[in-house]
């Protein structure tokens, strides 16, 4: 077994995957072999360099493509994996399919990547390393690898999804679950592709994520109430996530985990505090009994698709003036607390300021999202 686990950590696995797929480092110490390649893979040939000292395997290398079609794939669902895509999808998805499908979404997807954060800095497992393997992106090159995150949102999502409609709507029930497969092993590929993460760190996000949607789904119902249980919710579900994430793990070296998870956390207990604000103030309709199978999902028509994008421009327009408005209020009022140079940039970063700036500006953004683009979707007449 632990040679097995061994051989799926094994850099070089990850480097014959890419290979395999056309991705190949160019090879600058050959000449000849460069001038032999064509005027296309000249073309796409990348040097960006990540300044970062205290990860020597932080940078991107220059690289050669030779198959484009496995190149534009991964790169599109590595996109798919990123936190904007879900941030992005969940509020689209609370404004114009079902609220309660939005609100099991946001709980699962938030446990599995505070989860997961933190069990990387923990383990402190490092990426593949390069040489040999080709690596794309430079922003997450910083954190530790295992588990992959990546891995772990997309099955936490695309299954959750599938779980919480199977009873909900009607449709064919393989053809949910050949969807669900699909989107989350793309996202896991890219990984590889991409070079951030070895089979190891892809398998184990997979498995953790499997492990936590089996053992909190008999609980999926109670924690679904929990918004209308009681007057001290509001209380616990602002104190307990800001606590896990004053406490984060200490890191070797600055990177961008904590502020992503304090990020992903916030966005959540905003839209949990959002959902029991419209139920404790009746700022919505009284809650309708779960939904009849349905015979069909609506086809979608010109109409319904104007209205959904127009509901979702509506609202991310009004989400990224509260994100703007609350971002530059709580950094005015912590810089001046700690007395710090405003627009000072590295003491964004001190826990003190990057953890309570990130809680409050996303915490807002859930509240937003779930409370106020609703009202004003209503006052608009669009819903």
């Amino acid at each position: 077994m632990a040679e097995l686990l061994r051989s799926l950590q094994d850099s070089q696995l990850v480097a014959r995957f890419q290979r395999r797929c056309g991705l190949f480092p160019a090879r600058e110490d050959n000449p000849q072999e460069n001038r032999a390649a064509s005027p296309l893979e000249r073309a796409t040939q990348v040097s960006e360099v990540a300044h970062l000292p205290t990860n020597p395997q932080a940078y991107v290398e220059r690289h050669v493509v030779k198959n484009y079609f496995y190149y534009y794939l991964f790169r599109f669902s590595a996109a798919l994996g990123q936190e904007v895509f879900y941030i992005t999808f969940l509020p689209f998805t609370h404004w114009n399919i079902d609220p309660y499908l939005s609100r099991r979404l946001v709980m699962i997807w938030v446990l599995v990547m505070y989860i997961g954060q933190v069990a990387k800095d923990i383990l402190k497992w490092p990426r593949p390393s390069s040489p040999p393997v080709v690596k794309l992106e430079k922003r997450v090159v910083a954190e530790y690898g295992m588990p992959s995150t990546h891995a772990m949102a997309a099955t936490a999502i695309s299954f959750t999804l599938l779980i919480s409609t199977m009873d909900r709507y009607q449709y064919p029930f393989a053809l949910g679950l050949a969807m669900a497969v699909v989107f989350s092993t793309l996202v896991c590929l890219s990984r590889l592709y991409t070079g951030m993460h070895t089979v190891l760190d892809v398998l184990g996000g997979v498995l953790i994520t499997a492990l936590l949607i089996a053992l909190t789904y008999p609980a999926w119902t109670l924690i679904d109430s929990l918004e209308s249980a009681s007057p001290v919710f509001p209380v616990c579900v602002i104190v307990v996530p800001f606590f896990l994430c004053y406490n984060y793990p200490v890191s070797d070296y600055y990177t961008p985990t904590r502020a992503d998870t304090t990020t992903i956390v916030a966005a959540g207990a905003g839209v949990a505090l959002g959902f029991w604000i419209n139920h404790f103030f009746q700022l919505v309709s009284k809650p309708t009994p779960p939904l009849p199978v349905i015979q069909s999902i609506p086809a979608l028509t010109t109409d319904m698709l104007v209205l959904g994008l127009t509901k979702f421009m509506v609202g991310l327009v009004l989400i990224l003036l509260v994100r703007q408005l609350v971002q530059n209020l709580s950094l005015q009022v912590l810089f001046s607390w700690f007395k710090v140079v405003t627009r000072n940039k590295e003491a964004r970063r001190r826990l003190e300021i990057e953890v309570p700036y990130k809680f409050v500006t996303y915490t807002s953004v859930g509240i937003c999202a779930t409370t106020f683009v609703p009202m004003l979707h209503r006052f608009l007449g669009l819903l």
